[in-house]
């Protein structure tokens, strides 16, 4: 047995109440395979009801829900922080989290995701609770998903479903709410017979849990046109539907796009993790008056506002979806168009939450989707400025060791207004400049080009002559062509 493996787990570490075993410990201090594939309690999970009812944005249906994970690789800390995301998650869709377990395993077990000895002690803790779900911490096939619900006798919701569940209840445009559902369907498919008795359980809307039509609650609710029973003929047919629909609206992003580009208005996409202050932060450049939230996932649909640099060169910010670690490729797929007006912006404004314990496996996080959405897309990622949010509740060692790892980034406070004037200045540098040196010789009665060269453009010089103004300059190309006719014969 290597160090490796037994150093997370040294037991002086933990107390008894932290460690489920079958057996008491060997009088020689080693570790047989059964208790090093414990289950392990995670403190400081459980929410209280009372918490949950502040949020506001939705009649919350409470699920009291016991997550659980299994941990494969990595630390007992990185472990530990992956569930306590899934807590948040659930929290989002409206759960209370009663318990939080993690068990050591080299890999999922094909059948039962956990281990069939060890489903029995996660039905005692389903019993000792009084939980109706089971959250695991992963994508479950749907094997795994019927043999949990017929042991455990309560509803089963693996990761995805989560995650899904949380954008059926935030999508608001026409866009984003095909999107969400295309993604449900596609999840739904291959697990039409998995869900075995439960086929009878999908909600209709992605609205409120409580009242009539209001569904079955986390990682029930759906497409409302679609139900669990649907044949998979029909459901292939919504998909195709579905697609054409999206394929449709991205044609007339696609349209606005290309109307950024004839005018060469630079384009900043604002990206990162989920909850990382994203909207806050055009909020404060911009005062776009967009939704903040201190959930997971408040954002799906994408907001472009129009703002200067410090120097008045015009731009665009697109606020985006955050994105989480192992971020359903279903939804990766399904907001395709979305994710193309990241991979095709001038810049990448990369938020990272500066007051996230490993905000290092945020910024890997987002770069995998983006690397995998430029990969498809055949489209080399843009410039990227990483800037790290909320340092005015972040730990000062930790921001101190961000610095080092990260010397180019830019440092801001959204909520504070720390360091937005520098950010803007930083913007300014990198965007393109204008690249096209015209010297003209515009008449007065032209004034209002004299004004765009002045607005767009770079002057390096400036004459008034009898005859017209004289001006020297930098400017965007199609600027360049509109002052053709009046280039200055030397």
């Amino acid at each position: 047995m290597t160090e490796a493996l037994r150093d997370p787990f040294e037991y002086e570490n933990l107390s008894d109440a932290e460690v489920v075993l079958d057996s008491e410990l060997p009088s020689t201090g080693e570790f047989d395979l059964e208790e090093r594939a414990a289950l392990r309690r995670i403190a400081g999970l459980s929410t209280e009801l009372e918490e949950i009812t502040e949020v506001e944005y939705r009649q919350l249906r409470l699920e009291r829900v016991v997550l659980v994970g299994v941990w494969t690789e990595g630390s007992a800390a990185e472990n530990e922080a992956s569930l306590a995301e899934l807590a948040r998650l659930a929290e989002t869709a409206g759960s209370e989290v009663l318990e939080g377990l993690v068990q050591r395993r080299d890999r999922p077990d094909p059948a039962t995701y956990i281990g069939s000895g060890k489903v029995q002690e996660l039905r005692d803790v389903v019993i000792a609770t009084g939980a109706d779900t089971v959250i695991a911490d992963g994508e479950l096939s749907p094997g795994q998903l019927r043999q949990l619900e017929t042991r455990l006798k309560v509803k089963v919701v693996d990761r995805t479903a989560l995650i899904l569940d949380i954008f059926a209840q935030h999508a608001k445009s026409r866009e984003g709410k095909a999107q969400v559902e295309l993604a449900q369907l596609k999840y739904m498919v291959p697990r039409l017979r998995g869900w075995g008795d439960s086929l009878s359980r999908q909600g209709g809307g992605s609205g409120g849990g409580g009242g009539a039509g209001g569904g079955g609650g986390v990682g029930t609710r759906g497409p409302g046109e679609t139900k669990l029973e649907t044949d998979k003929r029909r459901i292939h047919k919504r998909i195709s539907k579905l697609r054409k629909e999206i394929e449709a609206m991205g044609t007339v992003r696609e349209t606005k796009r290309g109307q950024r580009v004839a005018n060469e208005v630079p384009n900043v996409a604002i990206v990162g993790y989920t909850n990382a202050g994203k909207s806050s932060l055009l909020n404060a450049i911009t005062g776009a008056g967009v939704l903040v939230e201190d959930a997971l996932f408040a954002t799906l649909d994408p907001t472009t506002r129009r703002a200067e640099t410090p120097d008045g060169t015009p731009l665009t910010y697109t606020d985006t979806v955050g994105f989480v670690r192992h971020l359903p490729h279903q939804l990766v797929d399904a907001f395709r168009s979305t994710l193309e007006e990241v991979v095709r912006a001038d810049l990448l404004l990369h938020i990272v939450d500066g007051s996230d314990s490993m905000p290092e496996r945020q910024i890997k996080s987002v770069r995998e989707v983006l690397n995998e959405v430029a990969e498809r897309e055949k489209t080399p990622l843009p410039q990227e400025l990483i800037v790290v949010n909320k340092v005015d509740t972040a730990d000062p060692v930790a921001l101190t060791e961000l610095r080092h790892l990260l010397p180019d980034a830019a440092f801001v406070s959204a909520h504070a207004g720390t360091g937005i004037e520098e950010l803007l200045a930083r913007l300014q540098e990198i965007l393109p400049k204008p690249d096209n040196l015209v010297e003209v010789l515009l008449p007065y009665s032209r004034g209002e080009l004299v004004a765009r060269v002045h607005a767009e453009g770079k002057v390096l010089d400036e004459r008034h002559t009898e005859t017209g103004t004289e001006l020297r300059a930098r400017v965007r190309r199609d600027l360049a062509a509109a002052l053709e006719e009046f280039a200055s014969a030397h």
